[in-house]
């Protein structure tokens, strides 16, 4: 058995694998937890971030509002489950340049070190990676944006890599990107950031299409004794338009922009119908998992069909099965 590194989550959402199912990944039978008016201004929620907190849960939560404006907000949750989300956006403290908001959407929480970093997709000019950390999940101080504008799904690793803060990212464009791969980076002190290497891109043809127009980080990456599990997005550009489906790989636990192990096949796609159909359809895209070391078990929050959000469930073990038996050559 693989082995998690980090902290145990006695109290992880957990349903056990339906008897008979085939797919490594499986779906909450109450999906979906979070409707898309869980607050009074909300046209959709999705696309949030999930962290153990106190004796329960905390998390930021991509809001879109009636206005169909972009933003993220705080919550808590006792079972991880049932959440109650501020009715307000989150106010960050900071330099008032940076703070001014154009746009905030897609937020990943990491706890590194003694407090909650949040990153996300922030208007500066143009799509960048927004940094703040907060401690109580109630007082925000906003850093300073990683990268330039274009840049999207900005995700923390939970350590310091070789002594640097670490982050993986998808540069993009002022759109809908049509084109994406996944870069590493570092940084000293989580505002000057470089070393960019490579980590891995699309795929064309029929070894792995459904990740053939564009791939991006997901979730934290996941610590494990084989290396860092990563749960990213693929996306292919079908007759119907975009769908996203999640994927998964092995990282190399001292240098993760080398790639170990990648799945050909995806691990979860738009098939119900709240993923299916909303404002967006056809989507299943994480942003968060829970990962318990005593278990073994992952518990996966998801956007889905950019209206409303998913939980879902699987292993450490699962995943790094399904990635031998379905591998997928790396060049």
């Amino acid at each position: 058995m693989s082995k998690i590194i980090g902290k145990p989550i006695k109290n992880i959402p957990w349903q056990d694998k339906p008897e008979g199912y085939q797919m490594p990944v499986w779906r909450y039978d109450a999906n979906p937890i979070i409707k898309r008016d869980a607050i009074p201004s909300s046209n959709s929620i999705f696309n949030s971030a999930v962290v153990p907190f106190e004796d329960g849960f905390a998390g930021v939560f991509r809001c879109d509002s009636k206005s169909v404006s972009m933003d993220i907000f705080p919550g808590f949750s006792k079972d991880g489950i049932n959440w109650e989300i501020s009715h307000t956006p989150i106010t960050f403290e900071g330099d008032p340049e940076i703070t001014k908001r154009e746009y905030r959407y897609d937020p990943r929480v990491c706890f590194i070190e003694d407090r909650y970093y949040i990153t996300w997709c922030n208007g500066y000019h143009g799509p960048t990676i927004g940094v703040a950390y907060t401690f109580d999940f109630k007082t925000f101080h906003q850093m300073e944006n990683a990268f330039l504008p274009y840049n999207r799904n900005g995700v923390l690793f939970p350590r310091k890599i070789g002594g640097n803060y670490a982050m993986i990212s998808r540069p993009s464009d002022t759109g809908h990107t049509p084109f994406g791969d996944i870069f590493y980076s570092v940084s000293p002190d989580l505002t000057f950031w470089g070393k960019h290497r490579y980590v891995m891109g699309t795929i064309n043809g029929d070894a792995s299409a459904w990740q053939s127009k564009k791939i991006g980080p997901g979730p934290i990456p996941i610590e494990t004794d084989e290396g860092w599990l990563m749960i990213y997005h693929g996306v292919i550009n079908t007759c119907n338009g975009f769908v996203y489906r999640m994927g998964c790989a092995l990282l190399d636990i001292d240098e993760p922009w080398k790639v170990k192990a990648r799945s050909s096949y995806y691990i979860l796609g738009p098939q119900e119908l709240y993923e299916l159909t909303g404002d967006v359809p056809n989507v299943t895209f994480p942003c968060a998992a829970l990962a318990d070391s005593e278990t073994g078990r992952i518990a996966i929050y998801y956007g889905c069909a950019d209206t409303v959000t998913g939980l879902a469930f699987t292993t450490v073990d699962e995943l790094l099965a399904y990635m031998k038996e379905h591998p997928l050559e790396i060049k």
